[in-house]
This record gives C-alpha cells, sequence and structure tokens, in this order.
C-alpha cells in the first residue's frame, strides 16, 4: 500500500478496528445509516495501513467481532430466557459465535496485508479493488460455509442507498463488493490526503460504478395481477406458547381470526399452531379450513408436520377447496435450509440444544418447492430467515410456473423487538429488490408488513401487539439479470472475480519483483 502516511500505532489501530466494527452495526436497520459502514471499512483499512499479516489478521478480526457480536446480541435473549442458560453462559455463546464468524474477516484483511506487502511497486488504486476482492470472499464464506450464516451481511446496509439500484443486477454480495470498494477507495484517499489530487482522483472510478447503476435498466418484472392478503400476528409470548393451557386459546384466536379475515390469501406466522398437525382433530382441523372449503381464498398455517419415528418438520400447510389435510390431500411446504442449533444438532453439540430445551430442536427438511396458486398467483412460501438465502430462493423466481409473490412466515418472538425484527425487514426488502418480487411477511410478534417488488414497505403492523393486517399485493413476473445468472451458476461468478482479482495481483506483482 502506499505509503504517504504515518501508520497508526498498534493500540490506536486496534481502537479504529473496534469503532469501524461498531459503525458496520449502526449502519443496518434500525437506523439504516449507509455511510456508517463505508466509514467503518475506511477506518479499517486505515488501521491496516502498513500492518504485518499476523497484525492485519488481528485488526480484521477486532472488526468482525464488534460487528457481529453488537449486530446479534439479541441471540443472548434466546439462550437465556427461553433457553434458560445462565446469562454468563448465554454471553459466552455469543460471543464465541461472534469470535468464530469473525475470523473469515481476520482471514480476509491477513490476506489483504500480504498482497500489499508483495515486493513490486504497489499501486494504490489495485490495492482497493483487493480489499473489496478479499472482503466479498470473507463474505461468501460466511454466507456458504457449514450451512452458511449470512446475518447482517454487509450488502443489506445498502437497501436504501445509492448502490441498491445494482441489486437486480449483482445482488447483496455485489453491493457488498461494491461498498467495500469505496470504503477502501476512502481510506486510501485518507492515507493520501497530503496530495489532495491523487487523493482525489482515487474515488473516480468507484463513484462511477456507483452512478452507473442509476443508468442501467432497472425494471426487469411485470404486473401479473393483484392479490388481497390478510397477515396474521398473535404476539403470543414465548415462554407461553407451548403451554398445554394456552393451546385451546391460540386455536379458537386462530379460528376466530381466520373467519374474520378478508384477504383472498391469509398468512399465519411460523409455528403458528402449537400442535403438530397430526395432534389436531377432525374438528379444530374443519373449523380452521371452514372459511377457505368454497371460492377461491386460501390459507396457509403454519405448524409442524410430521411423526416421531420420521421426524417432524417446520412447516406451512395450505386450507382452500383443493387443499384439505383432513383428507391427507393437502398443500404443503417444508423449511429446507435449517438453522443450526435452534433447528438441527450439529454433530457432537446434542448436550448444548438439550442444555437450551429447545422443543423439536432436531427437524427433519422439507421437500416440495412448487408455489401455492391462489386466485392466479404462485405464491412461494420462505420460512424464518430463508428469505437470506437468494440462491435458494432463485429457482422458484425463473422459468416456467415461477412464483409471482414471495410469502415469508416467521417467528422472531424468541429474540425479543429490539434490532432483530427490523434487521429481518431489511433483509426482506432486499430480496424484494434484487428479485423484484412483492413479499409479505406474516410474523408472531413483528415484523408483519407488505413490501413491494422495489423493496418499498407499504403496509405493516406496529411490533408487539396482536392483529391482523388488510392489503393488496401486486405480483410479478419476469426475472432480473442476478436472478437469471444466480439461478444458472450459483455465486460462484462473484468468488471467481474475486479469486481472479487476487491472482492476477499475485502474478503481477511477483513479475515485477523478478529480477
Amino acid at each position: 500500500m502506499s505509503a504517504a502516511a504515518a501508520r497508526p500505532s498498534g493500540f490506536v489501530a486496534g481502537w479504529l478496528a473496534a469503532a469501524g466494527g461498531l459503525l458496520q452495526t449502526a449502519s443496518f436497520a434500525p437506523l439504516n445509516a449507509w455511510p456508517l459502514q463505508i466509514l467503518g471499512l475506511a477506518l479499517l483499512v486505515v488501521a491496516l495501513h502498513g500492518a504485518p499479516p499476523w497484525r492485519a489478521a488481528w485488526l480484521g478480526w477486532c472488526f468482525g467481532f464488534c460487528w457481529l457480536s453488537s449486530g446479534m446480541w439479541w441471540l443472548f435473549i434466546s439462550m437465556h430466557q427461553f433457553g434458560n442458560l445462565a446469562a454468563p453462559l448465554a454471553a459466552a455463546a455469543v460471543a464465541l459465535l461472534a469470535s468464530a464468524l469473525a475470523l473469515y474477516y481476520a482471514l480476509a484483511a491477513a490476506l489483504w496485508s500480504r498482497l500489499c506487502a508483495l515486493p513490486a511497486h504497489p499501486s494504490a488504486a489495485t490495492d482497493a479493488l483487493l480489499f473489496a476482492a478479499c472482503w466479498t470472499l470473507a463474505e461468501l464464506a460466511r454466507g456458504v460455509l457449514l450451512t452458511g450464516f449470512p446475518w447482517i451481511a454487509g450488502g443489506y446496509a445498502h437497501t436504501d442507498g445509492p448502490l441498491a439500484a445494482w441489486a437486480p443486477w449483482i445482488g447483496v454480495y455485489g453491493i457488498a463488493a461494491l461498498a467495500a470498494w469505496i470504503a477502501a477507495a476512502v481510506g486510501v484517499a485518507w492515507q493520501q490526503r497530503r496530495r489532495p489530487l491523487r487523493a482525489a482522483a482515487r474515488m473516480l472510478l468507484p463513484l462511477a460504478a456507483v452512478a452507473a447503476g442509476h443508468v442501467l435498466p432497472g425494471e426487469f418484472t411485470r404486473s401479473s395481477g393483484y392479490l388481497s392478503v390478510t397477515l396474521l400476528q398473535p404476539n403470543v409470548a414465548q415462554d407461553l406458547k407451548f403451554e398445554p393451557a394456552q393451546v385451546e386459546r391460540v386455536l379458537r384466536w386462530h379460528r376466530d381470526a381466520l373467519a374474520a379475515a378478508r384477504g383472498t390469501l391469509v398468512l399465519t406466522p411460523e409455528s403458528s399452531i402449537p400442535l403438530p398437525l397430526r395432534f389436531l382433530d377432525a374438528g379444530s382441523l374443519a373449523a380452521l379450513r371452514a372459511p377457505f372449503a368454497q371460492g377461491d381464498r386460501a390459507a396457509l398455517i403454519g405448524l409442524f408436520v410430521g411423526n416421531d419415528e420420521q421426524g417432524y418438520t417446520n412447516s406451512v400447510v395450505g386450507l382452500s377447496v383443493a387443499s384439505d389435510p383432513s383428507r391427507g390431500d393437502f398443500y404443503r411446504y417444508g423449511k429446507r435450509h435449517l438453522l443450526p442449533f435452534g433447528e438441527f444438532i450439529p454433530p457432537g453439540f446434542g448436550w448444548f440444544v438439550q442444555a437450551m430445551n429447545i422443543p423439536i430442536g432436531d427437524q427433519a427438511r422439507g421437500g416440495s418447492l412448487e408455489p401455492m396458486v391462489v386466485a392466479g398467483q404462485r405464491v412461494r412460501p420462505l420460512i424464518c430467515y430463508e428469505d437470506l438465502f437468494a440462491e435458494d430462493i432463485v429457482g422458484s423466481v425463473v422459468g416456467d410456473g415461477a412464483a409471482t409473490v414471495l410469502a415469508n412466515v416467521t417467528n422472531l418472538a424468541w429474540f425479543g423487538a429490539a434490532m432483530v425484527q427490523d434487521q429481518h425487514l431489511q433483509f426482506s426488502r432486499m430480496r424484494a429488490i434484487e428479485l423484484q418480487r412483492p413479499i409479505v411477511r406474516a410474523t408472531n410478534t413483528g415484523a408483519t408488513a407488505v413490501v413491494d417488488h422495489r423493496g418499498r414497505v407499504s403496509a405493516r403492523l406496529p411490533p408487539l401487539v396482536e392483529g391482523s393486517l388488510e392489503a393488496v399485493v401486486e405480483g410479478r413476473v419476469g426475472a432480473t439479470p442476478y436472478a437469471r445468472w444466480l439461478a444458472k451458476w450459483g455465486l460462484w461468478p462473484l468468488a471467481l472475480c474475486g479469486a481472479a482479482l487476487i491472482g492476477t495481483a499475485l502474478i503481477v506483482r511477483r513479475r515485477g519483483a523478478a529480477p
């Protein structure tokens, strides 16, 4: 890296990295302050200036740990308040998770430091691109490896920013790459501040890339008609949800809410009925289905389907003229992308899940991906954090019979209301922009909302209230460029671009160093 400024001391560099990580968290919902992410990453770049790989790894880890621990602190609530883990053990578990995930960014920072230190004349402009490549590979690794956990991945901070125009072209990870490139250019420009013309020149190319996103075509789908929806929010306390005394009350609430709903599609949250389907008697099923036993109306009800031998699947079950669970002939979608520890037990961690006493903590994976047809619209369910994985969803929104509406059902009561609800809504909004599909969200405690195909929230219930949301959603057909290449090649193009940049830099700089 060009050395036009003094290297920060180890103490100062550590504080810069930590502060950058906290700013990264502040860039996401509920603050939605995307410039803070650029600033935070720029601080990390300044901290890394001149650092050897071992120190760069430490600084990258500090940034990642402060970012992920402050951005996912609400996991403490699920483990302590509902999982009955002692507070120190729950806090240690959150810290351990953040520490492990931060290793991806430690490796990225160490790799970038090594590339910048190669014995050839460095180029500050190239260094900014290389930072983006290393950072993007770390983001992809966190989102894919070991089933993936891309919560608050960097690109989501730009749902409301100027980079969102690129979402239908390159998706959330591509936006993360652009943001990292801009931030690195800012960091390099700061180091060259004594040469203002040169510093300003470093910003021209990344800023031109931002502007290009607003020149490119942005509309790739067309209307498939309108669908009225009713989204239910029961607001059942998590510590009471599975209590036997609450079951009848919850069933009665659902019978009344389904009967009162006016939407053509009615959606309940994840595991909204606190009994597996096999334990619901014929009378209860008939009462739940009665409002949909004729006409073209339908409901998607969240509950568990299965048995003790084959396991239970977190599912939504269709109620309509053509879908009758009491006859064994019904639409069903089961969750496919399971959450480690909460929904499946990684090898060797059975003791940890048992200590948290999670109901149905080791679940079976779902099967069918077919949308449910409701009044001419094809509705693709998504359960809980499945809407974070566009690579899993995209096959449902391209080609013949593609879904026109996405429907997310979730239960965030495990994690309280602060931060997590707004974060998840932000992720759904980015998915809507990428795929240009509307998303309707039914949640237990929030955020129950309707998001249009441009990522705008058109209706939302307040959190932590019992109620229903009546709205109209416009279905869409067609596919964005991102959806087309993601369906064909997955995330490999982004990974290969990052690897190619790094590989080219290694070759060029080593050749430049050769006698």
